[in-house]
């Protein structure tokens, strides 16, 4: 059966898919198995833009799983490769899917059933917003909160991450609709939530400088943007991410910083290599920045 290996970013996530490796009989790793090579390639095909060719492959592991578990994992990265191609809708039709799977697991783990239907809905909404269809996006983030609380007790995941990873995708929808002042209530709001948990805080505070920087570039102040992506990428954890790096290339556009922005673009080019939402929205948009 594939695990998943969860990579999260704030409100969604990024996931590799890895099945287990053959073991010998001295209990060495052997070498891995075909559906784990076919995952790795199809991977690469969507990184490099060949989606199509990506898609293809992605599809045979799903008529070809050997489990609900290896088929969810199959669905799941087709709804990312759809989002190396900016489809929302497709994107979303996957993810549905792979929520379907979660559903039928409340019963057997629901702590973790219910969260992973939670981050399958927010990792839909964060392909729509990247895509640029707000609405789609806040109906998925507004699902994927709903969901998350579902979470029977004893809790693994509090309340207050879903609220913050709420307020945060409000924010950033209402900067993105040019609503200024609902994009600062947003920010007040995600603070205010960060310290009424500190515990919670630790791992998610890092992602504040970077909505505040979001919220900056799509409201036109593009000095407020640089400071706080700047700040952003300087965090822990942050400077690896090509979604981030991309918005700061963003800011350094606007501002006719050209060799900035060009550096930030090759960086973003080059960081983009996982299977996930940032990297879905930072490759093909460096790509054509670039012009390779």
């Amino acid at each position: 059966m594939p695990r998943m290996i969860i990579v999260r970013i704030l409100g969604t996530v990024g996931v590799m898919l890895v099945a287990p490796c053959a073991i010998t009989a001295q209990g060495g790793a052997a070498a891995r198995t075909p559906r784990a090579d076919s995952t790795r390639e199809a991977s690469r095909l969507d990184v490099e833009g060949q989606t199509t060719k990506a898609r293809a492959m992605f599809q045979a592991q799903i008529d070809n799983a050997p489990d609900a578990a290896a088929k969810s994992a199959a669905q799941r990265a087709m709804a990312i490769s759809y989002a190396f191609d900016g489809d929302c809708a497709n994107a979303v039709k996957y993810e549905e899917m792979v929520i379907a799977y979660w559903v039928t697991r409340e019963s057997a783990e629901p702590q973790n059933a219910f969260y992973q239907q939670g981050e399958m809905a927010n990792e839909a909404a964060r392909v729509c917003i990247d895509a640029g269809n707000l609405d789609v996006a806040e109906t998925w983030y507004r699902k994927g909160t709903e969901l998350g609380l579902k979470e029977p007790t004893p809790k693994t995941h509090p309340k207050s991450l879903w609220d913050y990873r709420l307020a945060h995708a409000l924010g950033r929808l209402a900067a993105r609709r040019g609503n200024t002042a609902e994009a600062a209530k947003q920010i007040a709001e995600a603070r205010k939530i960060l310290a009424s948990d500190p515990a919670m805080a630790v791992a998610q505070e890092r992602f504040l400088p970077y909505l505040e920087g979001y919220v900056a570039l799509y409201t036109g102040d593009l000095a407020g943007a640089e400071a706080n992506l700047t700040k952003a990428l300087a965090v822990q954890g942050n400077g690896t991410d090509p979604f981030m790096t991309s918005l700061l290339a963003m800011t350094y556009e606007k501002q006719g910083k050209t060799a900035e922005a060009k550096t930030l673009w090759q960086k973003a080019y080059d960081l983009s290599t996982a299977h996930n939402p940032p990297a879905a929205y930072a490759r093909p948009l460096a790509r054509k920045k670039l012009g390779t």
